[in-house]
């Protein structure tokens, strides 16, 4: 960071109380027209967008331009206090990241009550970005702690504030009610396929679904999948965090979900919205405690004689749906058989329902291999209609070259294999 030692120096620190909120420098926001965000946001779904649940506040701050230092010892600590009128959620993005060995990235609410894990080396990354999860409070402390001789090496640049209006856990908009939990009896023999799916955030501003997918090497290589649509590209995959194991602690109780075990960042590789995919390979670290599984997939051409859908709706605790009719093969938002063929068609789920936020989620055959991913549909709760997804068979060719299919990811050794099974 340059000039940041000297700068520091030149600032004068004083003594700053843990407790004494008030003094931190404040960026504050005024309360969004809540109102206003949901009209354009039924227009935006209608549209095929990805559900929005913030809106960007565009920041250009640094330690050199914003906050206060203090010095205790040979440490030094830089503060920036972030305020937002009656935020449901707030997120950050840093666009020129990089932390030296021992400085430690802290973010925490002003009351004490919530914080993320502490950011640090081990987080620097390809894109050189932090895209952080949410936090769900609306007065934050962003805290940065650096070793004398190690101030210079840290770059930090917060470019972006993500005022959240709508977000998980938000209890005044749950998913319906039809909705089944993955802890419920339902989903007992999926287990290692609900450990594959996540929630996730792109931009700081967009939610949707996507799972962690096998390859025919059966490697582990952290190959992510979600639907085109999503709006993970190029340009923002450093911005994609997902979050593993959000689900209801017992069933029926869609209100403590642990937003705690995330990944941040994702390097891209292939998209085609001819069947709506996207994949990526995520950047994170995924602690092994986590338990995270890799579903397997099928990339034949055929049907399946019932499927299953595991999935976040609204973004909600994870859910999961049973359809028992055969799929049938179609157009997008079409019944004709085959019709171009790039989509399979849930006629009704007779078990659950999708919603926005579902978008990117993986359809099981029954030989619980994923088929596609969710496009979109009709299907709710008070509505018996049809869910559309992209299918697995088609994105394997994609659009014909490595940037806009599958096979060159998913058969990285050329083995010619179509599918695999579910390993952790």
């Amino acid at each position: 960071m340059k000039k940041l030692h000297l700068l520091a120096l030149a600032i004068g620190f004083g003594t700053l109380s843990a407790h004494a909120v008030s003094s931190i420098p404040t960026i504050s926001f005024p309360e969004l027209d809540i109102h206003n965000k949901h009209k354009e946001d039924v227009l935006g779904e209608k549209l095929g967008e990805a559900p929005r649940f913030a809106v960007p506040r565009v920041v250009d701050i640094t330690p050199e331009n914003k906050g206060s230092w203090m010095k205790a010892g040979d440490l030094y600590t830089w503060k920036l206090r972030v305020s937002a009128t009656n935020a449901v959620s707030l997120n950050f993005a840093f666009t020129d990241f990089k932390m030296s060995e021992n400085s430690t990235l802290s973010i925490y609410s002003a009351d004490m009550s919530q914080r993320m894990r502490d950011f640090g080396f081990a987080d620097n990354n390809m894109h050189n970005e932090l895209w952080t999860p949410v936090i769900m409070a609306s007065d934050v402390i962003i805290e940065l702690s650096a070793p004398a001789d190690e101030v210079d090496q840290v770059r930090l640049n917060l470019t972006r504030v993500n005022q959240g209006y709508r977000t998980f856990a938000q209890t005044t908009e749950k998913s319906g009610s039809c909705n089944v939990d993955v802890v419920c009896s339902e989903g007992d023999e999926w287990r290692d396929e609900i450990d594959s799916v996540a929630v996730i955030s792109t931009g700081g501003m967009r939610f949707c679904t996507g799972f962690m997918v096998n390859n025919t090497s059966n490697d582990k290589t952290p190959y992510f999948m979600t639907a085109a649509h999503c709006r993970v590209n190029a340009r923002n995959a450093a911005s994609l965090v997902t979050y593993w194991n959000y689900q209801a602690k017992t069933c029926g109780d869609r209100t403590r979900g642990d937003l705690s075990q995330f990944t941040t960042g994702a390097e891209f590789l292939a998209a085609s919205g001819k069947s709506d995919f996207t994949i990526v390979k995520l950047i994170g670290e995924i602690k092994p405690e986590w338990n995270v599984a890799f579903a397997g997939f099928d990339a034949r051409d055929l049907n399946s004689p019932g499927a299953t859908a595991i999935h976040h709706p609204n973004t909600d605790e994870k859910s999961i749906s049973f359809e028992y009719e055969p799929t049938t093969i179609t157009t997008y938002l079409e019944e004709a058989i085959p019709g171009d063929g790039t989509h399979i068609r849930i006629e009704d789920w007779d078990v659950g329902t999708t919603e926005p936020g579902s978008s990117g989620s993986p359809l099981f055959n029954s030989e619980r291999r994923v088929i596609g991913q969710l496009h979109g549909g009709y299907a709710s709760c008070s509505s018996q209609t049809s869910d559309w997804y992209g299918r697995i068979y088609t994105s394997w060719e994609g659009d014909g070259t490595p940037d806009s299919r599958l096979k060159d990811w998913l058969d990285h050794a050329g083995t010619g294999d179509l599918i695999t099974d579910t390993i952790r």
